[in-house]
């Protein structure tokens, strides 16, 4: 593809020639933003007052700490707002964009508004999406500490078309049903987030209690506390530090810091065995721990554990350990640490019964299998489109 001949790499079959350049403003009939300045908040009028964090993955999104304004003082560019605007952020966050879908709205400041028309709409919201015009966004923004886009540069953006609106629509079809897509599957992957954030908090028991909420039927008696010295052993790992440029041979998996990243041979039963971070991680409420089946690479920022056999179970263990708070138990500062003796004095609580446990884990491993497959997923519908953008736009 080259840009001298307005022709992309990737085109629906029937179609050719060369795309015509126009601007943004040739595109729209209207392109402005919203007030500069507070308004008068109100309860209970059902017309919110939004900004350009409000946009997220192509909606209006209302929240609790959304406030709301009087009828009356929305602008008569608020009112005017129809199926064919698109709503973009321009002020702190960039590039943010949303479909308007008829919600009673007022538009603040860090909000801009364009009223398509002589254009598919799905085609010029794909297109405002493209490295190329994201490009010109970031080199004509103005500020210094909060960046801003200006309307006079969202209006004189080069826009590259293709003159026969039946391929604008084939386009911009294409790109909504990737996006529709992709918003299921990130739906679905937030819905299985909170299910295991649900579970995780319904079938351990909570502080002071000592049985859980919810419970495999078949089991009974109370859950007990033990430290995890108890019920868990601590392996050495290699007490040396490993390189990107100097790997241990094969293709045994390496992890760094962040990732719990190291190496464990010959000293765990059936290869299983928990990591949890010993320094360098970056969120100390939510220390990484981490359930391994095989060999991988462990350096000295992760600490190996594996519980005692017919006492645990390791993908238990490792859900309990990963709800616990750690950080009361870090030692140091800008890179805390969790010291091996202090690790195994901290208490958890766990049921006695070894097939309850296996139980309560398998449920986890399972909702966490279901988690990384919607992961996969998205990434690859994800990567599909980056690529698409690339190739089907000028």
């Amino acid at each position: 593809m080259t840009l001298k001949s307005k022709i992309p790499e990737i085109r629906f079959e029937g179609f050719s020639g060369e795309w015509e350049e126009r601007r943004m403003l040739d595109c729209s009939s209207k392109i402005g933003d919203g007030l500069h300045g507070t308004p008068i908040y109100t309860d209970n009028s059902g017309i919110y007052f939004i900004n350009g964090n409000n946009l997220i993955l192509g909606s209006i999104c209302i929240t609790n700490e959304t406030k709301q304004v009087n009828k009356n003082d929305q602008s008569k560019d608020d009112k005017n707002l129809g199926l064919s605007t698109i709503l973009m952020s321009i002020n702190g966050t960039i590039g943010n964009l949303a479909w308007y879908k008829e919600e009673k709205v007022m538009l603040g400041k860090s909000v801009a508004y364009i009223n398509l028309e002589n254009c598919d709409n799905n085609y010029m919201y794909t297109y405002l999406q493209t490295s190329r015009v994201n490009n010109y966004f970031f080199n004509n923004l103005t500020g210094s500490t909060i960046k801003n886009l200006g309307l006079k540069t969202i209006r004189e953006t080069e826009v590259l078309i293709p003159n026969k609106s039946d391929e604008q629509t084939k386009i911009g079809t294409y790109f909504q049903h990737l996006d529709s897509l992709i918003t299921q599957h990130q739906q679905k992957h937030e819905k299985l987030l909170n299910i295991k954030k649900a579970m995780l908090e319904k079938m351990f028991p909570k502080e002071g209690a000592d049985v859980p909420e919810i419970r495999f039927e078949g089991f009974d008696g109370e859950w007990e506390e033990k430290e995890l010295g108890e019920v868990s052993d601590r392996y050495d790992n290699l007490r040396i530090p490993i390189t990107a440029t100097k790997r241990i041979s094969g293709n045994t998996p390496y992890y760094g810091a962040n990732g719990i990243q190291g190496y464990v041979k010959g000293y765990t039963h059936d290869g299983e065995f928990i990591l949890v971070a010993e320094d360098g991680a970056n969120d100390l409420k939510n220390y990484p721990v981490q359930y391994v089946n095989g060999k991988i690479w462990v350096n000295n920022h992760a600490h190996v554990l594996q519980s005692k056999k017919n006492v645990a179970n390791n993908h238990f263990l490792k859900f309990t350990i990963s709800k616990t708070n750690i950080e009361p138990f870090l030692v140091g500062g800008g890179r805390a640490k969790l010291n091996a003796e202090i690790m195994m004095k901290i208490v958890v609580t766990i049921p006695l019964n070894i097939e309850e446990q296996t139980k309560v884990g398998n449920f986890f491993k399972k909702l966490d299998d279901l988690i990384v497959l919607q992961q996969t997923q998205l990434k690859k519908l994800k990567n599909i489109k980056k690529a698409s953008l690339e190739k089907m736009f000028v």
